[in-house]
């Protein structure tokens, strides 16, 4: 059995194991640990807050939009999270890989021109918002190790890919692949996992503030 076989056979199912268990344990936690049943009765509505509070912080607050700090995490983070989605979903060895491991979908495949242009909003949005990590005092302050590991990770995966998408190099295909893996391992047991638990978090958030009457 190559190298390739053994990271698209046993290595592939072990990690992909620990991901969506240890996944699931953790969404699962975030969503049944430390909630209790309120005892006053509700001022607002809970569901109004919870879509409220979901659809609105898709924006920044009017307070602190004229802040130019405020429009470069905004973009930034939009142009990693959409680009990188894209590229996991839709590129054309990703599509292949999908099809071949995991599911049967008619998912659209990226032209190369797609792929690049993707490619290039998740590299700008990951480095922009790695390097405020050190150069803002504050970020830098409440940023930990695990930040650092998850983003140096999702960086090499990224690169990696780039470097492989002609499939002309085994080696670098393999490189890509063992990373990859590493990442899903990593993932669960780190602050990527916000990729989950934003949603609920959010809604839980909203729908707690309008139980009381507060719009936030």
């Amino acid at each position: 059995m190559s190298v390739i076989d053994w990271l698209e056979g046993p290595l592939w199912r072990v990690s992909a194991t620990v991901f969506v268990v240890f996944a699931l344990w953790r969404l699962g936690a975030v969503l049944t640990t430390g909630r209790r049943r309120p005892e006053m009765p509700p001022q607002g509505s809970p569901a109004a807050g919870a879509l409220r509070t979901t659809v609105g912080h898709f924006w920044p607050r009017r307070i602190i939009r004229r802040r130019g700090k405020t429009w470069f995490v905004t973009l930034a983070g939009y142009a990693f999270h959409l680009g990188l989605f894209t590229l996991l979903l839709f590129a054309a060895p990703h599509v292949a890989f999908i099809r071949a491991h995991i599911a049967e979908v008619a998912l659209p495949v990226l032209p190369r021109w797609g792929f690049i242009v993707a490619a290039e909003f998740a590299f700008a949005g990951l480095l922009a918002l790695w390097v405020r990590r050190f150069v803002d005092p504050v970020v830098r302050f409440i940023s930990r190790p695990d930040d650092h590991i998850g983003a140096g990770l999702t960086f090499l995966v990224m690169l990696t890919g780039c470097m492989a998408l002609g499939q002309q190099s085994v080696a670098l295909r393999a490189i890509h692949l063992g990373l990859a893996e590493l990442w899903l391992v990593y993932f669960p047991f780190s602050s990527l996992m916000h990729t989950f638990t934003w949603l609920p978090s959010r809604l839980m958030t909203g729908a707690a503030a309008g139980r009381r009457g507060v719009t936030w």
